[in-house]
């Protein structure tokens, strides 16, 4: 693929809101979980990655019909380093019609219909009146939301396909561009709490009751997070910064194998491997870390564990974040880039926290400290349900 540049990116997270609070706490190997109060949920042994800020957000009078959590939490991740300044530049270059805007979410706003459910009409089983489907818990109304308060007018879209969503807008930004539609899009990914996600994943019985412990021999499962992340790519342009940071290469696969279970042996997922890699014109040996998806659950962290080895062998380092931001599910894609983004910046790989003993039977370089290598080429891999996978490669221009 041609090289995109990731001209300004900012993540919100458990580990805190902005570029800035997210590398403090990958830097320290500091984590954001913490034991479950969200809403009224008390009956759930588990950990979660909850924004606080969350809370006090208020939208725009403007735009009041589209407030929930996960519109709430899109602003707040919307208003770090200086992202509204990056993009009212950017429409002074492009315009505001050759912006595009691709997000990804698994619930959006559900967590909305979910409070209009406890206040049903008594009588005819109505939803309330100030209920709005339209704007808070339909998928596109991320998007919609975000390309209203950025005053774009370019394509938008949500791709909703569990957690690769938000890794695979990259793929559809990618391809506008290149087909000349857009000169500039911001990609990303917006995922809020709510109880169906909460009480879904406990009835797969894949909640772990401590902070989730990615590639250790004795993980019991995941901690579900929240977080919005947002890049905005840019064709590189004639001189380049040779220490920009560009997005090479996408790999998508669909294996299809299990609605919830992963390829056995990562089938899927080393075809997303595989194909990023050719994508971006590169082998196995020219990538220095793989973000890992990573999340802790038995059979995910094996089914990946496979791929990565029979590609990489166990000569790449690789970790998963997600002991820090738990699983973020929709925004974890997004949110894994900018952390890579951040590496190749910064020149570091951070480890994977929380992680004691390493599963002796999955054979890579898992790293559980953070490391001063200095990488050129990473990979982060965003897999999710249906085998539906996606794999980045980022790497420095120069």
């Amino acid at each position: 693929m041609t090289p995109i540049r990731l001209a300004h990116f900012t993540a919100t997270s458990c580990l805190g809101s902005g570029i800035e609070a997210t590398l403090s706490a990958l830097r320290q190997a500091r984590g954001g979980l913490a034991p479950c109060r969200f809403e009224t949920v008390r009956d759930l042994p588990t950990h979660i990655g909850k924004v606080a800020a969350v809370d006090e957000v208020r939208l725009p009078l403007a735009l009041a019909d589209y407030d929930c959590r996960n519109n709430r939490l899109a602003l707040l991740g919307l208003q770090q380093d200086g992202l509204p300044e990056a993009v009212a530049a950017a429409i002074g270059r492009y315009g505001r019609r050759r912006i595009g805007v691709f997000l990804g979410t698994s619930t959006a706003g559900i967590l909305q219909t979910e409070l209009a459910y406890r206040h049903l009409d008594p009588r005819t089983g109505a939803l309330p009146a100030d209920f709005i489907y339209r704007t808070t818990h339909n998928t596109y109304s991320v998007a919609d939301f975000v390309r209203r308060w950025l005053g774009l007018e370019g394509p938008a879209a949500v791709v909703s396909t569990a957690c690769s969503s938000s890794a695979k807008v990259f793929a559809s930004a990618g391809r506008m561009l290149d087909a000349g539609v857009i000169d500039a899009a911001i990609v990303g990914g917006v995922d809020s709490l709510c109880l169906t996600t909460l009480y879904g994943f406990n009835s797969l019985e894949l909640l772990s009751p401590e902070p989730c412990r990615p590639f250790d021999r004795d993980r019991q499962g995941l901690s579900i997070g929240e977080a919005a992340a947002y890049v905005l790519l840019e064709c590189p342009g004639q001189s380049l910064d040779p220490e920009a940071v560009l997005l090479l290469g996408v790999g998508e696969s669909s294996d299809a194998y299990h609605m919830s279970a992963p390829h056995p042996q990562g089938l899927g997922a080393r075809m997303a491997m595989a194909a990023a890699l050719q994508s971006a014109g590169l082998e196995p040996a020219d990538i220095d870390y793989i973000n890992l998806h990573g999340t802790a659950t038995p059979s995910n962290d094996t089914a990946e564990g496979k791929a990565v080895a029979s590609l990489y062998g166990d000569a790449t380092p690789c970790s998963s974040t997600k002991g820090a931001t738990g699983h973020t599910l929709g925004a974890a894609g997004a949110l894994e880039a900018v952390i890579c983004a951040l590496a190749l910046e910064q020149g570091f790989l951070p480890g994977g926290i929380n992680t004691l003993h390493l599963d002796p039977a999955i054979p890579i370089r898992y790293l559980t400290a953070n490391s001063d290598l200095r990488p050129r080429r990473v990979m982060t891999n965003a897999f999710g349900f249906g085998g539906t996978n996606c794999s980045l490669v980022l790497g420095k221009a120069g």
